[in-house]
């Protein structure tokens, strides 16, 4: 981890905390090992069990394939196959053989052709940290994703994904969206790792001072989501499938606070790569946080982070989502890195409190995945337990530095750890 020495007492330098994060992550991981399905891996019900109709998904898949690697770097057995595993099954099923790039489900069995830039985001840093964890196959699936990404998703001229095409990329969809390009922000900074090519970090900051700097700046800080595809927002987007689990109407705090982590660390990356940084990615990072936990946290009597807001910062969705929650731990675990600021480290306390409290199942293992508003565990937005990657990547993250991203700090530090 970053030198951090505040003037406090933080859960940062607690031994016992880090203990705590590296068990809770064991336990995540040993749950989702379960998933594992002849052509990828598929969503685990609230029990961790697979339906008897369970198929593989590219985007489990792809995040699964990333969370294994990375628990395969820090020298955890038992996963190294479940990347390989990962590895085939992207190169296999779940790609188009034929036109380049990636179903959403092996050979399009769910009737959809389409190529999305959010699958393939994942697809990108799934690759990228199996490569990192040296397995076979995974530099070649890398190179693969990397010739699609630059062929038909990223934009120069706008600095951003393209959304979405069909199955020959003959025809775009007339949308851009902003959880896509967060996502591939995430990527590229494990791609600038990984292939030592700063044009990575560029690409990343071009879409942060378009989605951020610029759209959500100006709306106080809560993130634009929807846009067509000259950029315009689209305000009554889902307006009438405000629940939407991709693309809910309004604004979402969740993706706040991730925008906010990653501006951090697009930050700390330009700094290590020597590349000229603006001060405002740490302002609009705090800015972010700030904004978003008083829009989003306790707004409704109740404690917690809702899903959705309006426009005019009312809740929509009251419903509050593990992914959410896990971010928000994120985020304050890195401005707390960033700028030492005890308030950082009062949420981050919260944060963790509040999923200790109400998100962690201990009795049918990892997490419940979503809380009605009165914190009780319902599945109006999202059934079962499918996602091992934020929670895991929130215990990891408290514990690694700002840059290098995730699966290379981790090689690092096995790498210069005492024997």
């Amino acid at each position: 981890m970053d030198t951090f020495q505040p003037a406090f007492s933080s859960w940062l330098n607690a031994p016992a905390h880090q203990q705590w994060l590296a068990t809770e992550g064991l336990r995540l991981l040993a749950f989702a090992k379960a998933s594992k399905l002849a052509e990828g891996f598929g969503n685990l019900d609230e029990k961790g069990r697979l339906p008897a109709n369970a198929q593989a998904e590219t985007m489990n898949t792809a995040r699964m394939t990333h969370s294994f690697a990375m628990a395969h770097i820090q020298g955890l057995p038992g996963f190294a196959e479940l990347v390989d595993h990962g590895i085939k099954a992207l190169s296999g099923p779940l790609r188009d053989a034929e036109h380049g790039g990636w179903f959403a489900t092996p050979e399009h069995r769910d009737g959809n052709t389409d190529k999305a830039a959010y699958l393939h985001a994942f697809v990108a840093l799934a690759a990228s940290s199996a490569v990192v964890a040296q397995r076979p196959g995974a530099q070649a699936l890398l190179d693969d994703a990397i010739h699609i990404i630059d062929t038909h998703f990223w934009s120069e001229e706008e600095g951003a994904m393209r959304e979405s095409f069909n199955r020959d990329f003959s025809c775009e969809e007339a949308y851009r969206g902003a959880n896509s390009n967060m996502h591939a922000t995430e990527a590229f900074l494990a791609l600038a790792d990984v292939t030592e090519d700063n044009r990575w970090l560029i690409r990343a900051q071009r879409i942060v001072e378009r989605v951020i700097h610029d759209h959500a700046a100006a709306n106080d800080y809560l993130v634009v989501e929807h846009f067509d595809r000259d950029w315009q927002p689209l305000r009554d987007y889902n307006h009438d499938n405000p629940a939407d689990g991709f693309r809910p109407y309004g604004t979402t705090p969740g993706h706040g606070f991730e925008w906010a982590r990653l501006l951090l660390h697009l930050e700390a990356a330009r700094v290590q790569a020597g590349i000229l940084t603006p001060g405002w990615l740490a302002t609009d990072a705090q800015k972010l946080f700030d904004h978003n936990c008083r829009h989003g946290w306790d707004v409704d009597g109740a404690p917690g982070i809702v899903y959705t807001l309006d426009w005019d910062n009312r809740a929509v969705v009251r419903h509050r989502l593990h992914w959410t929650h896990a971010e928000a731990s994120a985020a304050a675990s890195a401005l707390l890195k960033r700028t030492g600021d005890e308030q950082y480290e009062r949420w981050y306390r919260l944060f963790w409190e509040f999923c200790d409290s109400h998100f962690i199942d201990r009795c049918d293992g990892s997490w419940h995945h979503e809380l009605d508003p009165l914190n009780r565990p319902s599945a109006d937005i999202w059934a079962g337990k499918p996602d091992l990657y934020h929670a895991w990547q929130a215990v990891l993250i408290p514990r690694l530095p700002l840059a290098p991203s995730m699966a290379t700090a981790l090689a690092q530090l096995s790498q210069s750890a005492p024997v």
